[in-house]
């Protein structure tokens, strides 16, 4: 159950302390914290301050451009755009059943999006909190400090991430915003020999992704106590399953618990998933905030991601990630199950997994197959679900009959962990800066606690139906006369 977000008994008597921007994510937001006369948190909000209107301009687009244009809502994890509304319009055209090569080579580009996101993120975005320390000097708290101080695992960090970008240039055409997916399949293959290119490199992909899993293992076993009390709290979660209940990256059903571990839906087909979440709007924030509707909205808030598919399947596929997997749930009798901070952990968990996947299908002929595409009984609806690095992702649409695209609905990863994530603020502000004078590090406890979930601010900003509006008349000497605000 969420905390309540607190109002001062004097509000004329608080300060406000704002940061802006919060630095190391994807995208723009800002955190709020109102302190009273003693330093007391009182409030904490996170606030994500784009805009960004998809569902709406994609209308009255022919359907076959979308896989295209929603990846624009993005540079980091635009494969997944691509993938989920490639697999939405895939129900549009009638192509239920995808060819062999159509599936394999699309999932092999998303774990080339897994690979590469989850580089990135822990190397360039998370590492030098967790190498540095929270409290760091800044100067040296950043990529170019991580690459000073440790230049080998910097190395390695940008040479994973060009692997799984390698991956997504032979199967989507580009690195960023390809166009190898399409409604009903793909349009190219890969050819023998550039599949014998990204196998001479495998190996030592999942060498290093080992490394990672070690490293980030043993920093959390170092730091335990207070990694795991670091804006602790329990909470739902969601993820695909496979129909074995493993983890699936691509495909699947959706499976959720509840704050307790008690599942609260298993296997649930995607294309009903409106019957099960739903989505609130608050007026402070440009993105909703969706939950469980067996639980309601107070309670059924829940979590997604790496924390939340690692922590919830019920195995790996992979032998080397699946030896990790249990080494995560046994550690400290499963204590870290609900630590933000773990969600570093199982990243690298799936970074490993990723990387083993590739090596499977690299072997695989079928993607050098030539039969990509399947056309079967339209139909003018369809909801394309998959796991993106950050989490679940849902894209929904609905076309007439001309082909047009007349509704749109996308819940993005980070959409999902809204709430999660100002509950984490809340919890950290409460501990750490609670009564204390305010320093740079302290703030960044905040800032660290919001990288955890990897949060993608830009992709998780949609509208709302109206643009809220604050209009201000300020005199010469910076006075506020008037104030009219009109609220989306």
């Amino acid at each position: 159950m969420p905390f309540p977000l607190e109002t001062a008994a004097h509000p004329e008597n608080s300060r406000r302390v704002v940061i802006e921007p919060v630095s190391r994510v994807e995208g723009h937001g800002k955190v709020t914290i109102l302190l009273d006369e003693g330093n007391r948190v009182r409030e904490v909000r996170l606030h994500i301050v784009e805009f960004r209107g998809f569902e709406k301009f994609i209308q009255g687009r022919p359907y076959w451009e979308v896989p295209v244009l929603v990846q624009r809502l993005c540079g980091i994890c635009p494969v997944s755009h691509h993938l989920a509304a490639s697999k939405a319009l895939d129900i549009i055209v009638g192509a239920r059943r995808l060819t062999p090569s159509a599936q394999k080579l699309r999932r092999l580009m998303h774990l080339g999006q897994i690979l590469q996101s989850h580089a990135l993120h822990f190397f360039h975005l998370a590492s030098p909190d967790l190498l540095f320390g929270f409290d760091a000097d800044p100067a040296r708290r950043n990529i170019a400090g991580l690459a000073a101080a440790h230049p080998d695992i910097a190395r390695k960090g940008v040479l994973l991430r060009k692997y799984g970008q390698e991956i997504i240039r032979m199967t989507a055409g580009k690195r960023v915003h390809g166009t190898g997916s399409v409604p009903g399949g793909v349009n190219r293959n890969l050819s023998r020999e550039e599949r014998r290119q990204l196998a001479a490199g495998i190996d030592e992909v999942i060498a290093w992704s080992m490394e990672a899993v070690g490293m980030v293992k043993r920093l959390f076993a170092e730091n335990a106590r207070a990694w795991e009390g670091f804006g602790h709290y329990r909470s739902g979660f969601l993820s695909l399953v496979r129909a074995d209940g493993a983890l699936d990256f691509y495909d699947g059903g959706l499976r959720a618990s509840d704050a307790g571990g008690g599942i609260v839906f298993d296997h649930a087909d995607c294309q009903d998933y409106h019957e099960r979440i739903h989505e609130e709007v608050k007026p402070w924030s440009y993105m909703k905030f969706p939950f469980l509707v067996a639980l309601g909205a107070q309670d059924g808030w829940y979590r997604v991601g790496p924390l939340a598919r690692v922590g919830r399947c019920d195995f790996l596929s992979t032998p080397l990630a699946e030896a990790e997997r249990l080494a995560f749930k046994e550690f400290d009798g499963g204590a870290a199950l609900h630590a933000p901070l773990a969600y570093h952990w199982c990243r690298m968990i799936e970074m490993l997994h990723a990387a083993e996947g590739i090596r499977e299908l690299l072997g695989d002929d079928d993607l050098s197959g030539t039969d990509l595409l399947v056309r079967g009984t339209r139909a003018l609806r369809g909801v394309g679900v998959l796991e993106a690095p950050r989490g679940t992702l849902i894209h929904h649409y609905r076309i007439n009959e001309d082909e047009q695209v007349v509704g749109a609905n996308l819940i993005v990863s980070t959409t999902h962990n809204n709430q999660a994530m100002n509950e984490a603020v809340r919890r950290v502000a409460m501990r750490y800066l609670d009564g204390r004078k305010l320093t740079e590090g302290l703030l960044n406890h905040i800032e660290v606690a919001i990288r955890a979930f990897d949060p993608c601010l830009s992709c998780a900003t949609h509208a709302l139906g109206k643009m809220p509006l604050m209009a201000e008349l300020v005199d010469a000497d910076g006075s506020v006369i008037d104030r009219l605000a009109k609220d989306g």
